[in-house]
């Protein structure tokens, strides 16, 4: 299993509404896994087979940040992670502000 969850560290409340989209490597390329929204807690659930690989996770933010901020810089934030334990769980949260995120291997 992979979750996210999105942080808004400026407010100090979950990113609302963050499209997230879940992708694996494929040889050069990368293939679509699953896309979602961050729900009212800014948590998502991606329903996806457990599969060793290198995967991609995009949280498109910058319709979240016109919303919420005045100015902001980045567009898009990708993280590229690699499963290898198949039997565990994956939780990528995104800690988010206008003009940086960091995120980190969760449980």
């Amino acid at each position: 299993m992979i979750s996210t969850h999105v942080l808004d560290t400026s407010s100090g409340t979950p990113g609302v509404g963050v499209a997230v989209k879940l992708q694996i490597k494929s040889g050069s390329s990368w293939t679509s896994v699953a896309t979602g929204v961050t729900n009212s807690d800014g948590r998502f659930v991606f329903d996806c087979e457990k599969t060793a690989g290198t995967y991609q996770l995009t949280f498109e933010i910058e319709d979240y940040l016109k919303k919420h901020s005045q100015e902001y810089f980045f567009l898009a934030a990708p993280v590229i992670f690699k499963i290898s334990d198949t039997a565990r769980k994956y939780h990528v949260p995104l800690l988010l502000n206008p003009f940086g995120y960091s995120t980190y291997r969760g449980t």
